[in-house]
């Protein structure tokens, strides 16, 4: 973790480990404890007789890991290397209420303590809410936590609202029921998801990195392509992208790749705006790279109720598009400032690198294979953390992972859990508050009628929604909100399902990299020593595909692999081009052509964006202007030269 001094204003802050000492064991107790509750329902090893019905199971996940949350992120910056006597005692009654509502599963199912409850087990619903909304605030952004207090509330004046905004009214005890006791707010799909599925993602994450995964994926991307022109822009692409698929935060993936990748181009030649831009972009497009793609994949899968492997292959062509597109600009920038590598004697070598970390590769390849051909979801990560906790150890004089590696393992495992639970259980509250109101499907509703059949109007509110909300809420907190009310109007619409909610995604990630917010890249900025503002709107130039893909993948399902095989051939072919041309001309050179004067760059600029639109006829207009514009820059060379 990283002190308040290492997060640059406005970005999500790191808090300092509070976990030392007492707090400490407790995390590691309540570690143990949660994730081998997990590990036993997701086996359904029935391990001394228990095995609680899902609800259970949920209730027990926010009362474990939710008090960890509570020991490891302080209430405020005062409290940040200590643990103060009430942070004890939220722990402790979180801990106790998830167990007791654990116990109660049943008798709340069967006795509908959803829509009447008895008045004790009503008020000790309503201090579990208090506390899951205390725990939003330390993990999520101040805006976070007013929208799940707005939206968690709103059944307490749904029917003063206006228009479509009115909704079915409860009274306090009845909104708190519904909140704890039902099935569709607290304990609601993202909730189920984390507990069901992505407790063993997050320990693999861990896992991977405590055992020295992430310098091995720096070195092997160094050893690669370190020593070619402009190599350490294209190490730190796609080194950010193998760890960004398995942080899904891109503020935490530049603040930790970042430290390494920005000073290797600075010191090449990149400029300091520059490099931090390449790092803000290819640690944001982590969160979009298969196959692990974050919380919000994992939920858009229940949400679409396909499995997750479909969201994968669906994800998989815009990611590589997306990095295309980052690889080419960092190769072009480098060819037209006449940049070089890193020199060869501090480039660690191919093989011997290859030899000393095979295991993590094969470990990424094995998640991939075990997802994608045998669809074992929820058991994938936890046999190649198994895997990569066996090879650790037979290698532990190299690695120097023993016990004591062992335990901070698991108490980091019990804090990345902590911090997703105690994020979605507050989300949960929003989803709650718009379904049992009805606003959820009424929003919809008129959304569509307002945009009427304006497919691109439609399209732009979409945008617009994600991007603002995008600003102050995590990946998943501004997906899953939208994947409730946005996302079923892009669908009504007649737009494929996935491509809506992959479009949701998409534009939830533009506001890292946009001003006025930019928070991958003001992240950036601050380790590249350079002004943030700028680091902002070269990220939003070089990321600008992020913007970009999301329309043409929803007009063009093909480019999500959605039609027959020749279509998506032909739209992969044609995408790829475009994007070689797109990115000559954002950077102002094309190979075999050289610099690009300005008028070149707007006219290859715009028959790419042509080619990039899901049409025929748009895709040979497009074709004809690049290759006017290419014939033409190419005549202009010796003029422009010697001008």
């Amino acid at each position: 973790m990283t002190g308040p001094g290492a997060t640059p204003a406005g970005a999500p802050e790191e808090p300092p480990s509070r976990l030392h000492g007492a707090a400490f064991a407790a995390a590691f107790v309540l570690s143990v404890a949660g994730l081998a509750i997990a590990v036993n329902q997701v086996f359904n090893l029935s391990l001394f007789g228990f095995r609680p019905v899902s609800t259970a199971f949920h209730y027990l996940v926010i009362g474990l890991f939710g008090a960890i949350a509570l020991l490891a992120f302080p209430a405020t910056r005062r409290h940040a290397r200590r643990v103060p006597w009430f942070d004890w005692l939220l722990a402790a009654s979180l801990a106790g209420l998830g167990v007791w509502l654990a116990a109660s599963a049943l008798t709340i199912q069967l006795r509908g303590w959803n829509a009447a409850a008895p008045f004790w087990p009503t008020v000790l619903a309503g201090v579990f809410t208090a506390i899951v909304l205390e725990g939003v605030r330390r993990t999520g952004e101040t805006i976070l936590f007013f929208v799940c207090l707005v939206f968690g509330a709103y059944p307490l004046f749904a029917d003063a609202m206006p228009g479509f905004l009115w909704g079915v009214q409860l009274d306090l005890p009845g909104t708190i029921q519904e909140h704890v006791f039902g099935t569709e707010s607290v304990i609601g799909i993202p909730m189920q998801v984390v507990a069901d599925m992505l407790i063993g993602f997050l320990v693999f994450g861990v896992v991977l990195s405590a055992t020295g995964g992430a310098a091995f994926f720096m070195s092997f991307a160094l050893a690669l392509m370190g020593a070619s022109r402009g190599g350490p822009a294209k190490v730190a692409v796609v080194s950010s992208a193998l760890f960004g698929m398995l942080s899904g935060s891109p503020t935490s993936n530049v603040l930790t790749t970042g430290t390494l990748t920005i000073p290797t181009m600075k010191r090449c030649g990149y400029p300091a705006h520059y490099a931090g831009a390449v790092e803000a972009c290819a640690s944001t497009g982590g969160a979009l790279m298969p196959p692990v793609m974050g919380a919000a994949a994992f939920i858009m899968a229940s949400f679409l109720n396909v499995p997750y492997a479909e969201v994968v292959l669906a994800a998989a062509l815009p990611s590589a598009l997306y990095y295309l597109a980052l690889f080419l600009q960092t190769d072009l920038f480098a060819a037209r400032n006449h940049l070089h590598g890193v020199p060869r004697e501090e480039i660690p070598p191919l093989w011997p690198t290859l030899a000393g970390g095979w295991y993590y590769l094969a470990a990424i390849v094995g998640l991939t294979v075990l997802l994608i051909v045998y669809r074992i979801e929820a058991q994938a990560p936890f046999w190649v953390s198994l895997f990569l906790l066996g090879v650790a150890l037979l290698r532990r004089r190299a690695t120097g992972f023993g016990l004591r590696a062992f335990v901070r393992l698991v108490v980091e495992s019990g804090e990345a859990v902590a911090r997703l639970v105690a994020l979605i259980a507050g989300i949960g509250l929003i989803i709650g508050g718009m379904s049992v109101t009805g606003v959820a499907n009424s929003f919809s509703r008129e959304l569509v009628q307002y945009a009427g059949d304006n497919i691109p109007l439609l399209l732009f509110f979409g945008a617009a929604t994600s991007f603002i909300l995008g600003m102050g809420m995590t990946a998943s907190a501004c997906y899953i909100f939208l994947a409730i009310v946005l996302a079923p109007a892009l669908v009504t619409a007649g737009l494929d399902p996935m491509a809506s909610h992959l479009y949701v995604l998409y534009w939830g990630l533009v506001s890292f990299i946009t001003p006025p917010v930019a928070l991958a890249a003001i992240a950036a900025a601050f380790v590249a020593k350079a002004n943030p503002m700028r680091t902002a709107v070269t990220s939003l130039r070089i990321g600008i595909l992020l913007m970009l893909l999301p329309v043409f993948f929803v007009l063009q399902p093909a480019l999500i692999l959605r039609g027959e095989t020749g279509t998506i051939l032909l739209a992969t072919a044609t995408a790829s081009v475009a994007i070689l041309v797109l990115a000559a001309a954002f950077e102002g050179y094309l190979y075999r052509v050289g610099r690009l004067p300005p008028w070149a760059r707007v006219v290859l600029g715009a028959g790419a964006l042509l080619m990039l639109a899901p049409e025929p006829a748009t895709d040979l207009i497009g074709f004809g202007i690049i290759a006017a514009g290419i014939i033409a820059a190419t005549l202009a060379r010796p003029a422009t030269r010697s001008g």
